[in-house]
């Protein structure tokens, strides 16, 4: 597994984050297969010789972000595309409610929102 997790550390992102990015794509491409038991976080920490906290936080937002659960005892399990798409869209839902909600506290109308979603605009006015 550690052959397709890269540690670049002139990357200006954190190395958990980079963790996470590795895990995720190995996850989302069946490198992973659902249901697999992820490396515990010392192996992984070993393996790609970084502190296991790293590691241990990777997992967490990783287990937030719906990619994989943990068991406790028994270790982490990459969870199935169908599960990791359901608890993403949630999320990404609850943001966007939270946003919206915002932007109508900051004045802008239903008619308004309805607007930019039927017209798909980047520009972040």
């Amino acid at each position: 597994m550690t052959d397709t997790i890269s540690i670049n550390y002139r990357d200006p992102r954190p190395i958990y984050e980079q963790v996470c990015d590795g895990l995720r794509k190995l996850i989302v491409s069946g490198a992973v297969p659902t249901d697999e038991r992820l490396p515990s976080v010392r192996e992984l920490a070993t393996q790609l010789a970084i502190n296991p906290n790293t590691i241990q936080r990777a997992y967490r937002a990783l287990e937030q972000e719906g990619y994989i659960c943990t068991v406790p005892g028994k270790g982490s399990f990459a969870l199935s595309h169908a599960e990791v798409d359901t608890q993403r869209r949630s999320r990404l839902l609850r943001q966007f409610d939270e946003a919206a909600s915002e932007l109508q506290y900051l004045g802008m109308s239903r008619d308004a929102l309805c607007q930019r979603i039927r017209k798909g605009e980047n520009d972040h006015d």
